[in-house]
């Protein structure tokens, strides 16, 4: 039989980049001779039924063609069925596809590159809410100042990427207040006001900000990374240390690695891969392996 691929697309992504380039994908496996079905949500929780549903019919990939938010849909769907998700990305941060390789050339050579089926294992990290919200990530939670900033992003007219994000910070700085954090990583308590929390299986979020600048997406761990309470002023100079990974060595950063970690704090949103899931209290856990990751090198 003909391989069977899924296109999931989120064909708003990328100021509509994601439906060309998921019609040139579509055309050149279907002249490779691969059977596609393509998946088109209208929503975010309409496109998490449609990669379940596309992941029931047991293709040998489900492709998601957008930006983290889709990915982040299409793994619900994935999680644990044996299912290769291969990562097109098409989006403004695109932080899961740069932890897993971004491929760059032609529709032609992306499509021989998925019906080749080179797979990774690799963790995802479930989380709950105390409302029984229950979500799969692969990339970072965000919970705190960082969080806050995620919602003052989402909320402008247009998306510039980075740059965006540097935008929203500054606006939030003005506002914002430190959080009291209780944390429990596998037993360990850490207490006490901060900036933010952030729970990674991979190392960046917000276009390239390596938050997690350890964390390894197939170690059975997850890297909890709380940023202590700081002045403004201090806070603005040591930012810039993020995209580097810098940060981690800094005084008011602490470093833990754990397989299960609780957050418990007030008046804070928690976002997972650039998506708003609710607040806390949560608990994360590291579900090793549990994902098939498509390699799409060039």
């Amino acid at each position: 039989m003909p391989p069977h691929i899924a296109l999931l697309v989120n064909p708003r992504s990328g100021r509509r980049r994601a439906a060309v380039t998921a019609v040139r994908l579509k055309e050149a496996l279907r002249d490779a001779g691969a059977r596609v079905h393509v998946y088109s949500g209208e929503s975010a929780a309409d496109s998490r039924r449609m990669a379940r549903l596309a992941a029931a019919d047991g293709p040998d990939a489900l492709v998601a063609v957008g930006g983290d938010g889709l990915v982040h849909q299409a793994l619900q769907g994935v999680v644990g069925t044996g299912v290769p998700l291969a990562v097109v990305p098409t989006g403004t941060g695109n932080d899961i596809a740069r932890a897993f390789g971004r491929y760059r050339g032609s529709a032609r050579d992306l499509a021989a590159a998925v019906l080749r089926g080179r797979t990774r294992s690799v963790d995802c990290v479930r989380v709950e809410l105390a409302d029984g919200t229950r979500r799969h990530y692969l990339s970072v939670l965000a919970c705190g100042f960082d969080a806050r900033v995620n919602e003052r992003v989402n909320g402008f007219r247009f998306k510039v990427g980075r740059a965006g994000y540097l935008v929203g910070l500054l606006a939030e700085l003005r506002a914002f207040r430190p959080v009291q954090y209780e944390i429990d990583v596998d037993g360990r308590r850490v207490e006490g006001p901060g900036m933010l929390v952030a729970i990674g299986n991979t190392t960046s979020y917000g276009g390239g900000m390596k938050v997690c600048a350890a964390a390894e997406p197939d170690d059975g761990l997850i890297d909890v990374v709380f940023l202590k309470e700081a002045p403004v002023g201090r806070f603005l100079r040591l930012f810039p240390l993020v995209f580097t990974g810098g940060h981690l060595d800094l005084p008011e950063v602490l470093v833990e690695r754990g397989r299960t970690v609780t957050v418990r704090a007030e008046s804070v949103p928690v976002y997972v891969d650039g998506e708003r899931l609710g607040e806390p209290p949560l608990v994360c856990e590291v579900v090793p392996k549990s994902v098939e990751m498509l390699e799409l090198t060039s």
